[in-house]
């Protein structure tokens, strides 16, 4: 799955397009574990990915990045 070209245009001020992808993947309901094989990650890069957005985008938890992908149309 690739990103919406919109949608890179509307965020790429604030999440880099490897953070994007992280943040797709989260939506999809794919674990850290299984982020990091997609991507061929270590897993405690995608720890670090997931927690920079968190940080950027000023959310608390899944559920606010999830809000977040839904309102700039990754889901």
């Amino acid at each position: 799955e690739k990103i919406k070209r919109d949608t890179i245009s509307k965020t790429d001020s604030v999440l880099s397009k490897r953070e994007l992808e992280v943040l797709e993947l989260i939506a999809a309901e794919f674990t850290n574990d299984e982020i990091s094989k997609k991507l061929n990650l270590y897993k405690r890069t995608v720890d670090s990915h997931r927690q920079n957005i968190l940080n950027k985008l000023q959310v608390k938890n899944t559920a606010g990045l999830i809000k977040y992908a839904f309102k700039v149309g990754l889901v």
